[in-house]
């Protein structure tokens, strides 16, 4: 009968599949119609291969493309950056603000004295001595008897040296000076006044002695031993001290001498003071040959 005739129709419908309809993709996200034909593969913004179809979710899509990042880290981040370069600009130094600073540093710098960073007088004076205009203090402690020293006379001297401005610490000692007598000392240094072999200050002050005389003298670093450029950097021109003298006789006075002379700046007050006698002074010429 009828029923009969209906089953041998449908086993003549060919085995496959009909197309299917588009499927419409909803807000929701899910798919709602397929489209037959497939789509081309192409590069994700994550930088991987995606084959995905127009409809393809948007789970689905994130899946496929790795994570987005999250806009409100990015936000913050962004906030963050423009902050830091606001207070970067205020506090940036150009190339010509750095030179203008410099400048006037050195401008600065050129009109102070070349004795502002010296002790003050009150400092380096001491009582009861007369300064000369050179900055040598001179004191005579007992006035002798026999010929002057004067410029081009060989001097036969003893004396004591002390770093005044540095606690006062003797780099050169003798017996004493009690009252001015050296007598019982016959270790004698000789220079000749005015040929350089000893220092300025020391040249300076024993003209005008009478031998047997005593002078104490104090001098700043101009008149002392001879330094390589500025005095305030420590390098010794003569470190052995044999050129020009006086040179201490002990290691240990050397060592007192040479830690004042080479320090470095303006911490250490650099004066010295320098107790000599003249023994003998020797005219050109006469009993004592040099």
């Amino acid at each position: 009968g009828a029923p009969r005739q209906r089953q041998r129709s449908t086993a003549l419908e060919p085995s496959h599949p009909r197309p299917r309809e588009p499927v419409v993709a909803s807000d929701r996200g899910d798919c709602a119609r397929v489209d037959a034909t497939p789509t081309a593969p192409r590069i994700s913004s994550a930088g991987g291969v995606s084959c995905e179809s127009p409809c393809t979710t948007p789970a689905k899509r994130q899946s496929l493309e790795g994570p987005k990042p999250r806009q409100g880290a990015m936000l913050r981040r962004v906030v963050a950056c423009l902050s830091l370069a606001t207070a970067a600009r205020g506090l940036r130094v150009t190339r010509r603000g750095a030179a203008a600073v410099a400048a006037t540093s050195v401008a600065g710098a050129a009109i102070q004295p070349a004795r502002a960073e010296r002790p003050p007088d009150f400092v380096t004076k001491q009582p009861g001595f007369t300064q000369l205009p050179s900055g040598l203090q001179v004191k005579d402690v007992k006035t002798g008897e026999g010929a002057v020293a004067t410029r081009g006379d060989r001097v036969v001297y003893e004396w004591e040296g002390y770093t005044i401005g540095y606690f006062g610490r003797p780099f050169e000692k003798k017996a004493g000076t009690r009252g001015g007598d050296f007598e019982g000392e016959r270790d004698y240094s000789r220079f000749v006044v005015g040929k350089g072999e000893v220092v300025p200050a020391l040249e300076e002050g024993v003209v005008g002695v009478k031998e047997g005389g005593v002078r104490q003298i104090i001098f700043p670093p101009e008149l002392g031993y001879p330094m390589i450029g500025d005095e305030r950097l420590g390098n010794m021109a003569d470190p052995s001290h044999e050129r020009v003298g006086p040179k201490p006789s002990s290691f240990s006075g050397s060592r007192a001498l040479d830690f004042v002379l080479t320090s470095k700046g303006d911490n250490l007050d650099k004066t010295l003071l320098i107790n000599f006698k003249v023994v003998r002074v020797d005219k050109p010429g006469g009993k004592y040959r040099f």
